[in-house]
């Protein structure tokens, strides 16, 4: 399991040029890992994780998988959008299939790219961007309510619980919030999820801007920064034209690029270490001559449903499983060093798994 994003922002923000120069990264990554573009529109690639390599070096084994991520690039948003105007209603569909939406907000000036509204105010943009969500969350919440109350009445149960949750919902969405925000219960989550809400969705701004200002941000992007500690979402500093940059340089002449423009690390590298902040995701791994592979699961995720994420038979039949955390297995060695310096746990079916992890599955068949 990797995570799905959807990229969405107003036109001339640098969204497609972000998008494009991700893909290209994962093009080039090719080489060493899986890499496929779904449609135009769609890229999957594989999640930088310098953890894999050195477990793979101690296990010596003959591959790495790592996790995915999938990028989708949503047409330019733009006023009128939630009517069908701009992207119409087949884009909005696409927004409900995402696990998070990475919002890019303009935070530069260049008097060579018109913004749509002609002048850049990152605010502005995200008010409109989230306002036409909004829209489009009231018009089809607003459709079921009829149909849900009469069978409310007819005592139907889950009818009942939907309608709670779709006149919370609505009362949010009218107060101009999104429906994100909506207080419910952890065993409400999975019928609100139902509900297909396009502003539901956590929300990563990507503030996109100058060259100069990749390391430090600049004053667009404070303010988005601030917008997004006063919403609890997150924001990532990336600049567009250097990612695409980096994407056409061999590997080994990425560090020195980087160091030059001074940063430390890519920004799908931050983007993607963001989004699992966001999503409240971990990794584990599994080690073998084989290959050493990544697993990503929501953190508090069981040992059995973290075994279910590999297949369902080693969720039904799990016993345990024998467990190395990632500093444990790298300070002895390995997996034999580990287990002579007593640093292997065997953990049942309690037991919550960590973000590093090495797990090995028994189970009955």
């Amino acid at each position: 399991m990797g995570f799905k994003c959807g990229i969405v922002g107003l036109p001339n923000v640098g969204k497609s040029t972000l998008f494009n120069a991700l893909t290209q990264t994962a093009a080039a990554q090719a080489a060493n890992y899986p890499f496929c573009t779904i449609e135009p529109n769609v890229g999957e690639i594989a999640v930088p994780d310098p953890r894999l390599e050195k477990l793979c070096g101690l296990a010596k084994s003959e591959q790495i998988i790592p996790t995915r991520i999938t990028f989708v690039d949503i047409a330019g948003l733009v006023k009128g959008a939630s009517k069908g105007e701009g992207l119409g209603n087949k884009f909005l569909a696409t927004i409900r299939e995402v696990d998070a939406i990475v919002h890019v907000v303009r935070c530069f000036e260049d008097g060579d790219i018109t913004h749509v509204e002609g002048k850049v105010d990152p605010i502005a943009d995200i008010d409109t961007i989230e306002t036409e969500l909004m829209l489009a969350d009231l018009e089809s919440l607003e459709k079921r309510v009829d149909a849900l109350e009469k069978k409310a009445k007819g005592n139907d149960k889950e009818a009942k619980e939907t309608l709670d949750l779709v006149r919370r919902s609505l009362a949010l969405l009218q107060a101009g919030k999104p429906a994100r925000f909506v207080e419910r219960k952890p065993e409400e989550e999975k019928l609100f999820h139902s509900l297909g809400l396009l502003t539901s969705a956590p929300v990563l701004y990507a503030c996109n801007v100058e060259e100069a200002a990749a390391a430090s941000g600049n004053g667009f992007s404070k303010k988005v920064e601030a917008r997004a500690k006063e919403e609890g979402a997150v924001a990532v500093v990336i600049s567009a034209k250097i990612e695409s940059e980096i994407a056409t340089l061999p590997p080994e002449e990425r560090a020195d690029y980087l160091d030059a423009v001074g940063l430390k690390e890519t920004g799908l590298d931050r983007l993607v270490r963001a989004g699992y902040a966001l999503l409240h995701l971990v990794t584990y791994f599994t080690v073998g001559p084989k290959e050493t592979r990544a697993w990503t699961i929501t953190a508090g995720t069981k040992a059995p449903q973290a075994a279910g994420v590999i297949h369902t038979d080693f969720e039904k039949g799990f016993i345990r499983a024998e467990t190395i955390s990632y500093d444990d297995y790298i300070a002895t060695g390995g997996e034999a060093g580990a287990r002579d310096a007593g640093k292997m746990r065997l953990e049942g079916k309690d037991y919550v798994v960590q973000d590093g992890d090495i797990m090995h599955y028994r189970f009955a068949t």
